[in-house]
């Protein structure tokens, strides 16, 4: 029997969050023998390169810290992206930049942009669908020329993102989040993601059939919308799996790794 590949595991964070939210998950998938990196986005989680999103004018400049740390790979190395949420849009950005870098990407209920359509289709379309009452108190401040910073509500992480979680685990977030934001206005004038970069990287969804916020409806509505090779799902968990399901959604993911490797 062929011993089993060991990968590189960038981990990709949402919204408000940052690389700390993997603290679960990260030492589940290096006691599985592989390497793993978590990512602070611009203005994110421990970064202080830039003190507030209000300083961050497109997902570009939000994603350079992973762009920054792809382009510092060996030419050779590839990795498995993995991310959640809004992570997703980076992890389309790093894919559409280094597609030759990256042997497989992991959306966890998060968001799946395709080529047809701007970058910020699939994220427009969900803010649309959602009333003004289910943000649950969540502030958005507009900034700059078209930037709007959103700062999670204790309701809203409460009742929306961690549904699923300890209390204990919302109550930190509460402590350590920072505004972040969706940048829908500037992803709206963002070209296409190219069917040639990022369409050719292996793409794997995981469902969250109990997330409240990107529901389950819309987590398959989006891979209907844009093709994937392989789905997974998740039962129990809510839309911040590495808190709420880390065993099981680091299974998930070594599954992916291995199987695209």
């Amino acid at each position: 029997m062929s011993e089993e590949k060991k990968s590189h595991f960038v981990l990709v964070h949402g919204p408000c969050h940052g690389a700390w939210c993997w603290y679960k998950v990260k030492p589940l998938l290096e006691a599985a023998g592989h390497r793993v990196t978590a990512i602070d986005l611009a203005a994110s989680g421990v970064n202080t390169n830039l003190s507030s999103i209000t300083e961050v004018f497109s997902c570009d400049q939000y994603t350079e810290p992973l762009l920054k740390f792809l382009s510092s790979l060996p030419c050779e190395e590839k990795v498995v992206l993995v991310s959640q949420s809004t992570g997703g849009l980076s992890v389309a950005i790093a894919m559409d930049t280094f597609p030759q870098k990256i042997s497989v990407a992991v959306f966890a209920t998060s968001f799946l942009p395709d080529t047809t359509n701007s970058p910020a289709y699939v994220v427009d379309k969900f803010f649309q669908s959602a009333p003004p009452e289910a943000w649950l108190g969540t502030e958005f401040v507009p900034y700059g020329k078209d930037g709007v910073s959103m700062s999670f509500s204790p309701e809203f992480v409460k009742q929306a993102l961690y549904t699923s979680s300890t209390k204990e685990d919302a109550e930190l977030t509460l402590l350590v989040k920072r505004p972040g934001s969706l940048f829908i206005n500037e992803l709206k004038r963002r070209e296409k993601f190219s069917e040639e970069r990022y369409g050719s990287v292996p793409r794997a969804y995981i469902v969250c059939k109990d997330d409240k916020a990107l529901t389950e409806e819309y987590q398959r509505w989006m891979i209907g919308n844009y093709s994937v090779d392989f789905v997974s799902d998740i039962e129990g968990a809510d839309h911040i799996p590495m808190i709420s399901q880390p065993e099981l959604l680091s299974e998930r993911i070594l599954e992916i790794g291995q199987k695209f490797a």
